[in-house]
């Protein structure tokens, strides 16, 4: 009897996910889901930058300066 953990299961239909060539997972639920979240995330993100920038106002505006002069040194 052979060895349950070696058993070849390539026609296993019990996968929740379809695979791609790549490797990669293709659920649209799943895709819908993971666009939310990141939404989500930026959203809060933001949100916390803003904070941050009324909280400490003097380190915006060393950013804010440091941040013109990488654009003053970059070259289009």
């Amino acid at each position: 009897m052979p060895d349950p953990q070696w058993t070849d299961n390539t026609d296993n239909t019990d996968d929740a996910y379809d695979i791609d060539d790549a490797g990669t997972a293709r659920d649209p639920e799943s895709e819908a889901a993971r666009r939310r979240r990141r939404a989500q995330f930026l959203r809060e993100l933001h949100e916390a930058k803003e904070l941050r920038n009324r909280v400490q106002p003097r380190r915006v505006r060393a950013e804010r300066m440091r941040q013109a002069m990488r654009m003053r040194s970059f070259r289009w």
